[in-house]
């Protein structure tokens, strides 16, 4: 890794510092970066919030979140030391105009400029009217130091093709492609990271890597957990939104791309695209039998809506429509309240399905190869063994934190983890008629136990 960008200072401003994925995700990621060594010596956080709170207010928690028992009060320090709070009005020009006067100022204290990267930690809506003000502003060019700032935003990236669209022209009327950091973090899993490699470093799986020899693909996202008292969040979104149009078809370009002509950002972004474009919709006639939804008994008690049909569950069936895959059943699918916490890629070889290959995203990350072999004894007889490999068990080091992997390649200006306009709309293109067809209502909706392995059809 290039460690050049620690040596630029860094000027962070975090919109929705209070925010709970701020304080969850953000900080905590903050806190390994610096303890690692992995942040610039001299970093200068801006803090944006609409209340008053003071240092101690926004790092209160930080331990709690770290969740280490030889949590560093010192590394603590240091970040209430670098960090300054902002209250400002979001919607209020001029307060942008202050702003940018005082990042100025900022910067003017380091003899050879600074790096800036603005993050959007906000819901989604607030994205357009933010953006715009920031871009009306100059908050969009470089500061005296000749740097073009960098915006990382959070998903969802739109709530369909059309709102997808339009946040895509707010971006670019004012900020370039190049600034733009789009964030998935699933994708930044050290776990997705090592599908390229172990795809592209490992030949003996190259020249397999096709309908000749793969039976079909599994990508599930299963979780536990329902939706944890999020119900006007959920409710605008739902289990396709959420998970598929986004997380799960990022992996999937990951895992069945080809070989880009460089393991490099630019690359690997049209390697992706390329995919992604072969991916065939699924037609408004194919939606009953291509897709399910489902929902979780007591789902609609938990959001205060009796006629509630977002769905809590979606599987859908694809396919990609080039030499490589033609013929490959592809499933993607996710889930909440289910009977375990499981993100897995699934490789199922010809002729028999239980040649094997599984990507474990989380948890107990790591890569398992299913296998023919015989058992001992006279008779020939055939067993499944599994050979594994566990980041736990083979490495020492802490795996970093998707989070923190972000943070840097931000920093660093590397958007190889980051997904492109292009991507984003793509992805909405491929499940928009399932998302019109399931807008419509219908008696489509299966419902399942919390703690189940979910609707039957599904399994």
């Amino acid at each position: 890794m290039n460690y050049d960008h620690l040596k630029r200072p860094l000027i962070l401003v975090i919109f929705g510092i209070t925010g709970d994925l701020a304080q969850r995700k953000l900080l905590p990621a903050l806190y390994q970066l610096l303890k690692a060594g992995d942040l610039p010596l001299q970093l200068h956080i801006v803090g944006i919030s609409r209340r008053d709170v003071t240092k101690d207010d926004v790092y209160a928690n930080l331990a709690s979140f770290v969740g280490e028992p030889d949590f560093n009060g010192d590394l603590l320090q240091h970040l209430k030391d670098c960090t300054e709070m902002v209250q400002m009005d979001l919607l209020n020009e001029d307060a942008y105009r202050e702003l940018l006067e005082h990042l100025q100022e900022v910067e003017s204290g380091y003899e050879d400029g600074a790096s800036r990267l603005y993050y959007l930690s906000i819901p989604s809506q607030a994205f357009t009217p933010i953006i715009r003000l920031l871009g009306a502003t100059g908050h969009n060019a470089p500061l005296v130091s000749g740097d073009a700032p960098r915006l990382l935003i959070e998903k969802p990236f739109g709530y369909d093709l059309a709102s997808a669209k339009e946040l895509v022209g707010v971006l670019n009327e004012n900020f370039g492609e190049g600034q733009i950091y789009r964030i998935d973090h699933y994708v930044a899993k050290e776990t997705v990271q090592n599908i390229l490699v172990f795809r592209f470093q490992n030949p003996l799986f190259e020249s397999i890597w096709n309908s000749q020899h793969i039976d079909h693909i599994s990508i599930v996202a299963f979780e536990q957990l329902d939706i944890e008292g999020r119900a006007n969040f959920y409710e605008q979104t739902g289990a396709l939104r959420d998970l598929i149009q986004s997380h799960l078809l990022q992996l999937l370009a990951i895992t069945t791309m080809r070989r880009p002509a460089q393991l490099e950002s630019v690359d690997i972004h049209t390697a992706k695209f390329d995919l992604l474009s072969a991916v065939r919709p699924i037609a408004p006639d194919e939606v009953g039998s291509k897709a399910i939804r489902g929902q979780y008994e007591g789902y609609r008690d938990e959001v205060g809506k009796a006629d509630s049909n977002v769905e809590t569950f979606a599987r859908l069936e694809l396919a990609i429509d080039n030499d490589q895959w033609r013929g490959v059943p592809i499933v993607l699918e996710t889930g909440k309240a289910l009977d375990a916490k499981r993100t897995a890629v699934t490789i199922s070889f010809r002729p028999e399905e239980s040649n094997q290959l599984v990507f474990r995203i989380q948890p107990a990350e790591g890569i398992t190869l299913r296998l023919q072999v015989k058992r001992p004894g006279i008779k020939t007889i055939t067993d499944r063994a599994d050979m594994d490999f566990d980041y736990t068990k083979s490495f020492n080091d802490r795996p970093a934190e998707a989070y923190e992997r972000v943070i840097v390649d931000a920093i660093r200006g590397d958007q190889t983890l980051f997904a492109t306009a292009a991507e984003v709309i793509r992805s909405w293109e491929i499940v928009e008629n399932v998302l019109e067809q399931w807008s419509r209502g219908g008696d489509d909706l299966r419902y399942y136990s919390k703690g189940s392995i979910g609707p039957v059809e599904s399994s």
